[in-house]
C-alpha cells in the first residue's frame, strides 16, 4: 500500500509538471475530508499520528490557505449545491480513543479548528483501556465537537449479516441518546468498508451522511452514503502528501460500476465511471491500484461532452480492501482526485 501511494505521488508529479492547466479552479461545492484515529500512541503506527507531525498539520491548516469548516456544515452545503470556499477542509476522527481527549482536542481547540468524532459505543461502555469515558465525550460535545455514530462494537459490516448490523446500529444510537441526549445524524463505517446493502441499511436508520476510508474529494456527485476521506497516520503523514491532499480538486463522476464495493464475483472488477465535466486533458488521467500499481485506463466519448472511463486491472484483488485512486492534472499544480475501494471477504 505504501509503495502504491509513493508511485501515485511520483507519477502524478511527472505527469503534471509545467504543462498543468492554466485555468483557475472554478468555484464548486467541494471539500477535502481528513481522517485520524490516534495521537501520540506509538504502539499503533497504522492508526496513529506522531504528535510533532500533528502539530505540523495544524500549523499548515491554520496558515491562511485553507478553510476548515464543521463537517456537518460542509455536507449540508454540498447537498444543496451551495458553493464552498476554495480549499475547504473537514476534520474527522474515528473510534473514540483517549488520546483524542488528551492530545487532539487541546490542540484543535486552541487552533480554533472544528472536528467530528465517530464513536463506537461498546468500548466506552466497557471502560476499555485507552478509550474515552462518557464524561469526557460529553465535555467534548459541550465544547462544540460533533459526536457521531460508528456502530456499537466496531464490527466489520460487510461480513456481518443484516440482523447483526441492525442490532449494532440500533444499540449504538440508543446509547448515544441515553448519554448525549440526541441521536447522531452522521456515521462512519468501521474500517471504512461498506457493501451496497450496508449503505442502504445505514441510510434507513436515519443517518444523513456516511463516511468511508477511500480517498477522494467530496463534491456534488459524491454518494452521500459512502463519502471519501483521506486517511492520515504515521505511514502517510508527511507534509508533501498532506499538501497534495489539502489542495486536491474534485473529479466529478457518475455511473460508477460495479455499484457494490463488496466483490463476490468478477474479481478483479471492470471498474468504470463517467466524467461529467468537459475536461480537455482527460487523456492524462492516471489510475493506480493498491494491489498492482498503475493500471490501464480506456476512454470513450459520450453524450454532451461526457467521457466514459474504464479501468482495467490484470490480477485478482487480494482478500481485504483494495483502493483505486485516479488523478488528473489541474491548475496551479493541483490534482483532480477520485478514489474508491473494493472489499474481498477474508
Amino acid at each position: 500500500m505504501k509503495s502504491s501511494i509513493k508511485a501515485l505521488l511520483l507519477c502524478s508529479f511527472i505527469v503534471g509538471g509545467a504543462a498543468a492547466l492554466a485555468a483557475s479552479a472554478a468555484a464548486e461545492s467541494a471539500a477535502v475530508i481528513l481522517m485520524y484515529h490516534r495521537f501520540g500512541e506509538t504502539k499503533f503506527p497504522s492508526t496513529n499520528i506522531q504528535l510533532k507531525q500533528f502539530d505540523n498539520h495544524i500549523k499548515e491548516l491554520t496558515n491562511g490557505t485553507y478553510n476548515v469548516l464543521p463537517v456537518r456544515e460542509i455536507m449540508a452545503a454540498i447537498q444543496i449545491g451551495k458553493d464552498l470556499p476554495d480549499r475547504t477542509v473537514g476534520i474527522t476522527i474515528d473510534d473514540g480513543y483517549r488520546s483524542i481527549y488528551t492530545e487532539a482536542w487541546p490542540r484543535l481547540n486552541n487552533a480554533g479548528l472544528p472536528f467530528t468524532v465517530f464513536v463506537a459505543t461498546d468500548p466506552i461502555d466497557h471502560g476499555t483501556n485507552n478509550y474515552m469515558t462518557w464524561d469526557q465525550i460529553r465535555e467534548l460535545k459541550k465544547s462544540g465537537v460533533d459526536i457521531s455514530g460508528h456502530t456499537a462494537s466496531h464490527n466489520h459490516m460487510p461480513a456481518s449479516n443484516p440482523e447483526r448490523n441492525k442490532y449494532e446500529l440500533k444499540k449504538s444510537k440508543a446509547r448515544m441518546v441515553a448519554e448525549l441526549g440526541k441521536a447522531p445524524e452522521m456515521f462512519a463505517y468501521p474500517f471504512g468498508e461498506a457493501s451496497k446493502q450496508v449503505q442502504k441499511l445505514v441510510q434507513k436508520n436515519g443517518y444523513n451522511f456516511a463516511f468511508g476510508q477511500h480517498s477522494g474529494v467530496v463534491n456534488s456527485t459524491t454518494n452521500i452514503n459512502y463519502i471519501p476521506r483521506f486517511a492520515l497516520n504515521k505511514n502517510y503523514d508527511d507534509m508533501r502528501r498532506l499538501r497534495l491532499v489539502l489542495n486536491a480538486l474534485p473529479l466529478s463522476v457518475t455511473n460508477i460500476t460495479p455499484a457494490d464495493p463488496l466483490l463476490i464475483t468478477n474479481n478483479p472488477p471492470n471498474l468504470g465511471f463517467t466524467v461529467t465535466s468537459t475536461k480537455k486533458n482527460l487523456h492524462r488521467l492516471s489510475c493506480f491500484s493498491s494491489s498492482e500499481g498503475r493500471v490501464r485506463v480506456e476512454r470513450f466519448s459520450g453524450l454532451k461532452g461526457a467521457t466514459r472511463i474504464e479501468v482495467r486491472m490484470t490480477s485478482a484483488f487480494p482478500k481485504g480492501r483494495t483502493r483505486i485512486n485516479c488523478t488528473l492534472p489541474g491548475p496551479d499544480n493541483r490534482w483532480h482526485w477520485f478514489g474508491t475501494l473494493f472489499v474481498v471477504l477474508k
